[in-house]
């Protein structure tokens, strides 16, 4: 149980602090941080809870990577279920508590905002087509189990790797906010989706499904990479 409430706890703290940064602070008049702050927020929710958490539970935060560290050999399979379970139950509590807050604000309306959902079409932030968000989540998705597999492989200098999985998921968000909102993570989609109640529930199975091919891919060339010394 306990590696489970780090999960719960870690994934409520990436979704809180990534998608409360959107949503509350992306755009605040003359002190909004813009997308290169929501980056780094996404970033520095992982190394935080990776850092507090890691040693109980691994530090996924995000059903892909789970996904991927049991593809690439590194997690057992029968925890599997229960860790997507955990990780998308505090997103969506993380969601839950970000709607009250920003409910607070007069003529606020999730609906219309976005609520920092992904989406593509109409609804991607500049655009982009169905395929170039299926393809930029993929890529970028198997780009981050390659770097989480390495940085976490036993012949790497030991106690970095947090520092290294937050910088790429801050880069990641640099790179695909435009594209997709950036997702990368099936919990982190699921967690504001569910309070935006309109487009985004029906874009929400790309941000499944991509992720979580890519995560495979990634896994899949990591192993070919190591060699069974990783």
């Amino acid at each position: 149980m306990n590696k489970y409430l780090a999960e719960f706890f870690g994934t409520f703290w990436l979704v809180f602090g990534g998608c409360g940064s959107a949503v509350l602070a992306a755009a605040y008049p003359e002190l909004g941080i813009g997308f290169a702050g929501v980056s780094l927020a996404f970033g520095l929710t992982v190394l935080t809870m990776a850092y507090a958490v890691g040693h109980i539970s691994g530090g996924h935060f995000n059903p892909a990577v789970s996904v991927g560290l049991f593809v690439g050999g590194r997690f057992d399979g029968k925890d599997l279920l229960p860790y997507i379970a955990s990780q998308v139950i505090g997103a969506i509590a993380a969601g839950a508590v970000l709607y009250i807050i920003a409910s607070g604000k007069a003529g606020f309306d999730a609906t219309a905002s976005g609520f920092a959902s992904n989406g593509f079409g109409e609804h991607s932030p500049n655009g982009y087509s169905m395929m170039a968000a299926l393809v930029i989540e993929v890529v970028l998705t198997a780009f981050f189990l390659i770097i989480i597999l390495g940085s976490t492989d036993k012949r790497a200098p030991a106690g970095f790797a947090p520092i290294a999985i937050g910088l790429a998921l801050t880069l990641i968000h640099l790179i695909s906010i435009p594209v997709t909102n950036t997702s990368v993570n099936p919990a982190r989609s699921t967690g504001v989706a569910l309070f935006q109640g309109g487009w985004a529930l029906g874009q929400l199975w790309l941000f499944w499904v991509a992720p979580i091919v890519g995560a495979v891919i990634g896994a899949v060339l990591y192993k070919a990479m190591a060699g069974d010394k990783n």
